[in-house]
């Protein structure tokens, strides 16, 4: 786990479009697998989403849990995890790009977010 210095938020490497859709209000759910430092993410917790000199705070509103993803996008907003006009198969397709079926394995948590305004879109000092 990656914590910012200043402030003691967690740091997330994100992917740039990611990034964006999350700063505009559009991406609210972010999808990671359980790896244990996943895991340990809770409702209230401050989270910095980063790519190179970019990032974004959020703050964690829920996490569920979900055991393949498919079940988690059978159970979730579709709308609030990808870049507009996704399917399901490119939400799937874009999951398994990212993560291999043994990392889905360990389980899916879609993370919910709510942007903290102040902050979205600032560049690193």
């Amino acid at each position: 786990m990656t914590a910012d210095p200043e402030t003691g938020d967690r740091v997330i490497n994100i992917r740039r479009p990611y990034l964006h859709l999350i700063r505009e209000g559009r991406k609210t759910t972010e999808v990671r697998v359980g790896y244990a430092s996943m895991r340990k993410i809770t409702p209230g917790q401050v989270l910095r989403f980063a790519c190179e000199d970019e990032f974004v705070r959020t703050r964690v509103t829920a996490v569920c849990e979900y055991p393949s993803f498919e079940a988690m996008l059978d159970s979730e907003d579709n709308a609030a995890i990808g870049a507009a006009g996704m399917t399901r198969d490119d939400l799937l397709a874009a999951c398994r790009d990212i993560y291999p079926p043994e990392k889905e394995a360990l389980g899916v948590l879609a993370i919910h977010l709510a942007p903290i305004q102040a902050d979205a879109g600032q560049r690193r000092r």
